[in-house]
């Protein structure tokens, strides 16, 4: 029996669970047989349209918005269901042990019915939460742009860079994009800022170049007095995606790396520049992508050739696994990196003071927010756009601007 009968098997009995308890769960809510098969036909059709999508998946075309629209539908059908099923499973385990150690009456049995039906509606309550939250999370958390503030202290800053600003962007994926008058928000709110240096920590795209094509215009207006710098992604290597030859790999690779010019940003290649102010410098460092399981291009030795152990370092390094691995306690003090990557997996809680949770945390150490070891700091970005699910719940676009004063 092959890998892709044997999965899809799995995934059917599991649909058939969850829908099995659902079903129950919204006969005790209506008896309208309408509401019911209605309901079941629209989980089918959830199911339906992301199975026809995967499997007629074109490689070639790379991440598609049709896949990311049935990836979304998939999680609006399924993710409530799994509240239901929890709480149904659970009515069902509490019940079979009743009756395991105790003989039933009549009456016994109606308020096992009626409890029942009171854990069904519960459970339908509950599960409207997820509904609605992605819900909001696809027609507008994507865009629900947030500018997020840092003041880090170093000793040995030097005193001309005492408040220095940087903004911070990362993970633009602007194959996903699908609102221009909400992407020239967020452009705007960068600007709005009026930092002093603008850095970009890679995904300029999903796959290809010319995803970026409409949007060149609109992120060229991005502005910083004393410069604008970036480096690559994962996504910009055009590995995701099946290629005619490797040369047609090569020249949408290539590409991808004039399109940060266009938009006016200095592309970091294992490179580095400082930046001067009032007879005083610091390092920018930029590597190619390094990340645990993924394409390690990045070189810290080369991209470092000319800086002095001394100098002022910040580090731009896509994965924050490579801040994990490679910097935090590399003795040549990389004072800050910025990185970006994970998003949160666009996905998560995030209550100030009180609760930071997300899917990411279980894949990443660092996965969103300013983090500290060592007196060397990291700050993942959660991305500015969006990536296979269409949307954000909880977990919002960032745009972050920090500022550096002397301790």
């Amino acid at each position: 029996m092959s890998r892709w009968l044997v999965t899809l098997l799995i995934i059917s009995a599991l649909i058939i669970v969850f829908e099995t308890y659902a079903f129950q769960a919204i006969r005790t809510l209506t008896k309208s047989k309408f509401i019911h098969y209605g309901w079941l036909l629209l989980g089918f059709l959830a199911y339906l349209n992301f199975f026809y999508i995967i499997f007629t998946y074109d490689r070639s075309s790379g991440q598609t918005r049709e896949f990311q629209w049935a990836f979304g539908m998939l999680l609006l059908a399924m993710l409530p269901k799994l509240i239901i099923l929890v709480m149904m499973f659970g009515e069902d385990v509490v019940r079979g042990i009743q009756k395991g150690i105790s003989f039933f009456s009549r009456e016994e049995t109606k308020t096992l019915a009626s409890r029942r039906s009171f854990v069904a509606k519960l459970a339908l309550g509950l599960a409207a939460i997820p509904f609605a939250t992605i819900l909001y999370g696809i027609f507008k958390g994507k865009y629900n742009f947030k500018v997020l503030k840092y003041q880090l202290k170093f000793k040995d800053l030097p005193e001309a860079f005492d408040g220095f600003t940087i903004t911070h962007i990362s993970d633009v994926h602007s194959g996903s994009f699908d609102n221009k008058e909400k992407i020239q928000y967020g452009v705007d709110l960068i600007n709005e800022q009026q930092s002093d240096v603008i850095l970009f920590t890679g995904d300029v795209v999903n796959n290809f170049a010319h995803e970026m094509n409409d949007w060149i215009p609109m992120f060229s207006e991005l502005k910083a007095p004393i410069g604008k710098y970036s480096i690559l992604g994962n996504h910009d290597y055009g590995d995701y995606s099946q290629w005619d030859s490797e040369e047609a790999k090569k020249a949408n690779f290539k590409a991808i790396k004039e399109i940060h010019p266009k938009i006016g940003f200095d592309l970091l290649l294992n490179e580095n520049r400082y930046i001067e102010k009032d007879g005083q410098r610091i390092a920018l460092i930029g590597i190619e992508n390094w990340g645990k399981g993924f394409n390690k291009a990045g070189d810290l030795q080369k991209a470092s050739e000319g800086i002095q152990q001394d100098d002022f370092k910040i580090l731009l390094s896509h994965d924050p696994s490579h801040w994990e691995y490679k910097v935090k306690e590399n003795n040549f003090n990389y004072h800050l990196t910025l990185s970006g990557h994970t998003h949160g997996l666009q996905f998560g809680i995030e209550i100030p003071g009180w609760i930071k949770w997300s899917p990411a945390k279980y894949m990443y150490k660092q996965w969103a927010g300013l983090y500290e070891e060592f007196g060397r700091y990291v700050n993942v970005n959660r991305g500015f756009g969006y990536h296979a699910f269409p949307g954000r719940v909880g977990i919002w676009p960032e745009i972050t601007v920090i500022e550096l004063k002397k301790a």
